[in-house]
């Protein structure tokens, strides 16, 4: 056995309270070097009283990655202090003892010994990582304003172009979407089947994307105004509609008061403490190209990237933090917003992200919070921080195998499954999901315009762990390449809209809120994964109920037997009959088991 391969860690994802009364324990091993895995646990004070450590607990191989084994237990333990430890039998018949000081033979002098143990000191309700339960139940849909709709033409800009007129639109276009577009078409969100949106910026900026904020109090021009945006939120309240606002705190426009004070006055500007300036005097950027921006070449202040209009806000001062805390609470307590997606938030202090999560939840004890991270994110979701991140480490790993096709079926499975380990239970079931966005490419162009490709993607996204996410105009076929072409205009003109993947993503969402709790809560299990044949099969399970789900990558029909005649709840390029399903490539059927 390779006992350096065993891991463990208190107090982490490997060991935490997921309900109140309710203690999740995971150990990981060398994949397919342990044979057994079980847990000895009890109240540390009652050690050498009760030799609760004479007893243990099987622990069940839940997820394997390509080089590992995670085993996991749910105990409800009567007692809120914890001492533990693991007892592993190896395939090769080794039996070893695994616990806070490390791994030793698996004997009584051990055992009989209190430090061998983890511990739990005391397990307090108030440290449990806890998650809005409504995020669980929702279906996002991504809007970025200016391409939704123009619904009032007397706030276009100057140089607005007419709806839709270019096929691929430039960086510096503008096409006049705005507010009213939104409120205008909220019944076709409604139609839709979702019940959340996420809205890129909506704050004054300079550019189309307003990511290069000037005033976050106020609603950009071009957009509407306050009164507007209060009553989209209400209507959307009334229709089952949760709101959620970008917040970019990481960086300023370089048309900001703070910005154009410290361009005005230098070192005596009262602002210049509020940026990472290294040197002065501070250049003034004004009058380039927003791609010229973009490229700007040894600057004297810090920015996002290396964008020369987007100086980089200092977090750490006092004055920054109460600014960006009033503007975090104010468009909560003002407008009722019910979440805030945080731009670029891993190059924001976590001393900030602390303060800002106390100052929402305070208001809103259900607010979700989610950070916009790319990678692994495990310090900031331990529970004081963010409720989620953008999936995209996850959702990356399942385009690689659909999409791009650069993994195996059995890499995308071992992929996912670590991701899965990376967090707590509660975490998984309200990361954010999409598989394209305002930042790549669309989805039918990733899939080669393939549209029963895309559905596949989809359908699988939709049966995972988290809560998914639909970018305006995937569900009518809309393409584009990386930004600014996956920009384009929402299409209104129905002869213009594919109306079968409309009707697809209907059905899609409609089976993910009728299977919401097994697909949140539910154990996954990969049951039929082929490399050769590009097949998926796994089980999605949650109490009696269970799923079974197929999809098929490769070039040949898969027919599955069926022992008996089955509910098909989900499909697409199958056929079915009373004995026997047959799925072509591309497609795949979802059933209940």
């Amino acid at each position: 056995m390779e006992t350096a391969a065993i891991y463990h860690r208190p107090d982490s994802e490997y060991a935490y309270l997921y309900e109140t009364n309710q203690f999740h324990v995971r150990l990981r091993t060398k994949k397919g070097d342990a044979k057994k895995v079980n847990l000895i646990s009890g109240d540390p004070y009652a050690h050498g009283s009760q030799k609760w450590y004479k007893e243990d607990k099987p622990m069940k191989l839940a997820v394997s990655t390509d080089i590992h084994d995670y085993w996991v237990i749910e105990t409800f333990e009567k007692t809120k202090r914890i001492a533990y430890c693991f007892h592993v039998e190896g395939t090769d018949g080794i039996e070893v003892l695994y616990g806070d000081r490390g791994v030793f033979p698996f004997t009584d002098n051990y055992l009989e010994d209190a430090n061998t143990f983890f511990r739990m000191p005391y397990l307090h309700e108030i440290d449990r990582v806890k998650t809005p339960e409504w995020v669980k139940k929702t279906v996002w849909y991504q809007i970025f304003p200016e391409r939704f709709a123009n619904g009032d033409k007397t706030n276009d800009p100057a140089g607005t172009l007419p709806w839709g007129s270019k096929k691929h639109p430039g960086r510096d276009d503008f096409y006049g979407g705005d507010l009213q577009g939104v409120l205008d078409h909220l019944d076709h969100l409604v139609d839709l089947g979702i019940n959340g949106i996420y809205f890129c910026p909506l704050f004054k900026a300079k550019s189309n994307h307003k990511y290069d904020t000037i005033d976050y109090y106020d609603i950009d021009p071009d957009f509407g105004d306050k009164e507007l945006f209060k009553k989209v939120v209400q209507e959307a309240h009334k229709k089952g509609i949760r709101v959620m606002l970008d917040a970019v705190f990481n960086h300023l426009g370089m048309d900001s008061m703070q910005w154009q004070d410290v361009l005005e006055h230098q070192e005596k500007s009262r602002y210049k403490d509020w940026f990472h300036i290294n040197q002065f005097p501070v250049e003034s950027l004004a009058g380039l190209s927003m791609e010229e921006l973009e490229n700007v070449n040894e600057l004297t202040y810090d920015t996002f990237a290396f964008t020369g209009h987007m100086p980089k806000l200092n977090t750490s001062n006092p004055e920054v933090q109460d600014f960006l805390l009033d503007v975090t609470t104010y468009w909560i307590k003002e407008f009722d917003i019910d979440a805030w997606r945080l731009d670029v938030a891993n190059e924001v202090d976590h001393h900030f992200w602390k303060k800002f999560n106390q100052a929402s939840v305070a208001l809103k004890e259900d607010f979700y919070i989610l950070g916009e991270i790319w990678h692994s994110s495990q310090s900031w979701l331990q529970g004081d921080e963010f409720h989620a991140v953008m999936n995209y480490a996850y959702t990356e790993t399942i385009q690689n195998f659909f999409m791009k096709e650069t993994i195996s079926a059995n890499k995308m499975v071992a992929g996912l499954n670590e991701q899965l380990m990376l967090y707590r239970n509660q975490t998984n079931e309200v990361m954010f999901n999409m598989l394209d966005s305002h930042d790549t490419a669309r989805l039918l162009t990733i899939s080669r315009n393939n549209k029963q490709l895309a559905k596949a993607g989809l359908a699988f996204m939709f049966t995972q762990h988290g809560s998914p996410c639909i970018y305006y105009g995937t569900e009518i076929g809309m393409d584009g390449f990386n930004d600014p072409d996956c920009r384009k205009c929402m299409i209104w003109d129905k002869e213009e809209q594919d109306s079968d993947m409309l009707a697809f993503t209907k059905k899609m969402i409609t089976f993910r809120k009728h299977n919401q709790e097994l697909l949140s809560y539910g154990e996954i299990e990969w049951f039929d994964v082929r490399d050769d044949e590009k097949v998926i099969g796994f089980k999605r399970k949650f109490g009696t109920e269970e799923l079974v789900c197929y999809f098929n990558q490769g070039e040949k029909d898969l027919e599955l037997d069926l022992e008996q005649k089955t509910e098909v709840l989900l499909a697409n390029f199958a056929e079915t009959d009373t004995k026997s399903l047959l799925i072509k490539q591309y497609g795949f059927v979802i059933y209940k088991g």
